[in-house]
C-alpha cells in the first residue's frame, strides 16, 4: 500500500486498492449447469467468475470471498432467489453487493418484486451477452465508486490504513460472524515503543513519517481478504484476524514486531532499543458466548500491558476460554 501522497489526500483503502489491482469477482446462482456455463462463457475473460447451484451455497461463498457482484436466478429449490436476496440485504457484511435477477419471469410484477427485495438491475432469459456484459461492467462501477466514496469515512487520514471508527464496526461483525459459525476470533493490538519520546527528539514532522513507514509494513504482511488493519489511535495500531488461533496469532504478531524492528528507524531516545521497536498484545477467543467483542479487546490490551511492564519490544498473548455466569 502507498503511503499518503503529498497532496494530503489518503491512500487508498485496502478493499478498494485491492479490487483495481484484481478481476472483479462475479458471483453466479442459478441451480441449473448450463445457464451458469452459459454465464461464464461470457464473463470468464473479464472477472473472476464463482458458481453457486442454491441458496445455501451462495451464502457460503459470499461469507468466504465476498464477490463484487451476483447474478442471481429467481427460481431454485428450496430458497429462492427474492428470498436470498432479502437475506443478502439483510447481512452487513454483504449488503452492498449489487444483485442482478437474470430469470425467465419477464413479467412487470416480477421485475417489481425483484427492485423491491433489494436487487439493482433485472434481466430476462436468454441472454444477449452484449446487454448483460454492458449492465454488469455499469454496476460494477457503480460498485466501485460507492465502495471509494464509502471507505474515505473509515480511513486514517495520516497513514492511509482503516480508522477506529472502522475497525469497532469490523470487530463487531467478525464477532457475530464467530459466534454464529463457532469460530476462533483473534485480535492483536500494538503499541510504538517510547513515542512520547521519539517525537520529542526528532519532531513531531519524523514521528509522523514514522507511523506512516509502520503502517506500510504491517500493511505488506496483512495479506488475507479477511483481516483486517487500523489505526486504533495515537501510535497504537489494531489488528482483527478471523479464524486464526491463538499461535497462529502470536506467531503472525512476533514476525510484525520484528519486520518493524528491520525497518531500522532510528531511536536515540528509546530505552529499548537503537531503532524504533513495537509492544503487541494478542487476545484470542475459542467460541464467542456471552462475552461480547469488547471483552476480547480488554484481554488484548492486558497482553500489551504486560509485554510493556516485561521490558517492550516483545508480544504477549492470551486466550479467552472461560463460560460466562
Amino acid at each position: 500500500m502507498t503511503q499518503a501522497p503529498a497532496t494530503g489526500y489518503p491512500a487508498l483503502p485496502l478493499n478498494v486498492a485491492d479490487m483495481q489491482r484484481r478481476k472483479p469477482r462475479l458471483l453466479v446462482v442459478d441451480d441449473q449447469a448450463v445457464n451458469i456455463q452459459t454465464l461464464y462463457r461470457v464473463f470468464a475473460d473479464e472477472c473472476q467468475v464463482l458458481m453457486a447451484r442454491n441458496a445455501e451455497a451462495a451464502l457460503a461463498v459470499c461469507d468466504e470471498q465476498q464477490p463484487d457482484l451476483i447474478l442471481l436466478d429467481v427460481m431454485m429449490p428450496g430458497m429462492d432467489g427474492y428470498a436470498l436476496c432479502e437475506r443478502l440485504k439483510a447481512d452487513d457484511r454483504t449488503r452492498d453487493i449489487p444483485v442482478i435477477f437474470v430469470t425467465s419471469h419477464s413479467d412487470e410484477a416480477a421485475e417489481s418484486r425483484g427492485l423491491d427485495v433489494g436487487a439493482v438491475d433485472f434481466i430476462s432469459k436468454p441472454i444477449n451477452a452484449r446487454i448483460v456484459k454492458a449492465r454488469v461492467r455499469t454496476h460494477l462501477t457503480l460498485k466501485a465508486q460507492s465502495d471509494l466514496l464509502r471507505s474515505w469515512v473509515y480511513i486514517d487520514g495520516l497513514t492511509g490504513v482503516h480508522n477506529r471508527r472502522h475497525f469497532d464496526e469490523a470487530l463487531a461483525r467478525e464477532w457475530n460472524r464467530a459466534l454464529r459459525r463457532g469460530s476462533v476470533l483473534s485480535v492483536v493490538l500494538l503499541d510504538v515503543d517510547h513515542f512520547k519520546r521519539y517525537n520529542d527528539h526528532y519532531g513531531h514532522p519524523a514521528g509522523d513519517e514514522c507511523l506512516r513507514r509502520i503502517a506500510s509494513e504491517m500493511t505488506r504482511h496483512v495479506k488475507r481478504p479477511a483481516d483486517l488493519l487500523a489505526r486504533y489511535g495515537g501510535e497504537e495500531f489494531a489488528c482483527i484476524l478471523p479464524d486464526t488461533g491463538h499461535e497462529g496469532a502470536m506467531q503472525f504478531a512476533r514476525q510484525l514486531g520484528t519486520h518493524i524492528q528491520e525497518l531500522g528507524i532510528a531511536h536515540a531516545a528509546s530505552d529499548t532499543s537503537e531503532v524504533v521497536t513495537v509492544s503487541l498484545g494478542v487476545g484470542t477467543v475459542l467460541a464467542p458466548a456471552a462475552h461480547g467483542a469488547d471483552r476480547l479487546l480488554e484481554l488484548a490490551d492486558a497482553q500489551l500491558y504486560d509485554a510493556k511492564r516485561q521490558g517492550r519490544n516483545r508480544a504477549c498473548g492470551a486466550l479467552l476460554t472461560e463460560t460466562p455466569t
